[in-house]
């Protein structure tokens, strides 16, 4: 630390504002200087441009096939991933449990069925499914009627006890607890606990109209929206969602030019989500129900009706690396540790199954720091050296087809649908990108001249990290050359 304090003082006021940055975004690397190769000068000009320091970067870009490095800049920096760290998750996932593995929600009985009646209790035991989208949750109760009942004369009890998780405030990340990326996860989890709300211009086009689905009878809804004539850029940004004391007010702006539109919100905890479609979908395909819907256990005399199953791993692999899904990457850390260390979850059960199986492949991540395997933390850190060899492993692993395909094909799909759409680079690269306030990052394995594989890493922490897209570019174009 005194070495960069005496450097940067020497540096000036910049080498002063260039100390401060470097405790903000990178507490872990302690500051030292670290030895840097030269950056291609396209990646030096676009990170000068953007008013980053390389000494705030990590690079490292190799042969898939060959230990030595084509370019290695401050590689071993301890640095905070992003979504990045998902490949972390994923991959430990893939690799320990198979591409085939699938997790179970249990449906369970307490009485008899009798003439389409269930006279007793119906338990729905989460198993920790992250892709229960509300279409699959209206196959599982397609399921149940099929097995023969109609009518539910009891309760029905929700039991998410696999995951023991202290209370946790979906505001405390950002301060915006509506955003479908700050849901909480439960191992008893519908449609990543989101609700939609359907906007629609009145016929006299001087309105919007919402019509929440399915209804939300216990939420008030206040729409202030002003119609306004503009385009339908970013339509998204342009509403300001608040939630008060079951109150949902709906501010800012709506294009016209929108028409109809859909925004999923997070609005409600796990278990008033999956009640609320539980009562929605059972009614729809005519189904009755009598009794409450509530948390609970099953009692040990209860019997076992189902197992639905979710998709399989490597579909959800697919799913949280193209889209980026965060809740289903923290339940599938959770289901992690679950499965090595015994139910129920545990945040520090996820982080040391996750640190064992790194020794025990002898991935060596000495400086990886886990909170919640997504990614969407400011604690969570690993080096670009850490991420190439946890990329090098997978590509000597029969699950390597799966996880690389996993990853967003550059201009095509996912994340990296907008990233040199229409170029030579189209479809020649598979890419995680991560991005937080002060944190891009972009990781994953591009094809090279001849048709060498490659393993690409790049972690920047700067408050000018948003402004780094330039020169993830330019190092994606070095590295296809």
């Amino acid at each position: 630390m005194i070495l960069c304090v005496v450097r940067n003082l020497r540096n000036g006021v910049a080498g002063v504002a260039a100390f401060l940055s470097c405790l903000l975004f990178m507490p872990l690397a302690l500051c030292v200087g670290v030895a840097r190769a030269e950056l291609p000068d396209s990646v030096a000009q676009a990170l000068q441009q953007a008013g980053i320091p390389d000494s705030h970067v990590g690079i490292l870009v190799r042969d898939i096939d060959n230990p030595a490095s084509l370019l290695a800049h401050g590689e071993t920096t301890p640095l905070n991933p992003a979504s990045v760290m998902k490949l972390v998750t994923t991959l430990a996932a893939l690799d320990s449990l198979g591409p085939a593995h699938t997790f179970k929600t249990r449906i369970l009985v307490d009485g008899p069925i009798v003439d389409g009646i269930l006279q007793g209790n119906l338990i729905l035991q989460g198993g920790g499914d992250p892709s229960m989208t509300l279409e699959r949750f209206w196959s599982l109760l397609r399921e149940i009627r099929a097995r023969g009942v109609r009518e539910i004369h009891g309760d029905v009890i929700l039991d998410a006890s696999y995951y023991q998780l202290d209370p946790m405030d979906s505001a405390a990340f950002d301060q915006a607890p509506l955003r479908p990326y700050n849901a909480i996860p439960s191992a008893l989890l519908v449609n990543f606990n989101l609700l939609n709300l359907r906007f629609g211009i009145v016929p006299n086009g001087v309105d919007v109209r919402l019509y929440p689905q399915p209804p939300v009878e216990r939420l008030e809804l206040i729409n202030q929206l002003q119609l306004v004539d503009q385009p339908c850029n970013g339509w998204r940004e342009m509403i300001q969602p608040a939630l008060n004391a079951g109150k949902l007010h709906l501010g800012g702006s709506y294009p016209g030019a929108c028409g109809a539109q859909s925004l999923a919100l997070n609005l409600l905890a796990p278990e008033a989500t999956v009640e609320l479609l539980f009562s929605a979908l059972w009614q729809e395909m005519g189904g009755v129900h009598r009794g409450k819907i509530g948390v609970g256990k099953p009692v040990e005399s209860a019997c076992l009706l189902l197992e639905f199953e979710s998709a399989p791993l490597a579909q959800l692999v697919r799913d949280i690396n193209k889209y980026s899904n965060n809740v289903m990457a923290k339940m599938l850390f959770l289901n992690l540790g679950a499965i090595r260390h015994a139910p129920p979850a545990t945040w520090e059960k996820s982080r040391r199954a996750l640190n064992d199986w790194a020794a025990e492949r002898g991935i060596e991540m000495p400086e990886l720091v886990l909170e919640n395997g997504s990614g969407l933390s400011r604690s969570e850190r690993i080096s670009a050296l850490s991420l190439a060899r946890l990329l090098s492993y997978a590509a000597t692993r029969p699950i390597y087809y799966e996880f690389a395909a996993s990853l967003p094909a550059v201009g095509l799909e996912g994340t990296q649908k907008g990233r040199m759409n229409g170029s030579t680079a189209t479809g020649l690269a598979g890419l995680k990108t991560g991005t937080l306030n002060g944190s891009r990052s972009l990781a994953g394995y591009v094809l090279g001249p001849e048709g060498r594989r490659r393993i690409l890493v790049m972690l920047i922490n700067h408050a000018n990290a948003a402004a780094g897209g330039k020169a993830e570019t330019a190092l994606l174009e070095w590295a296809l050359k």
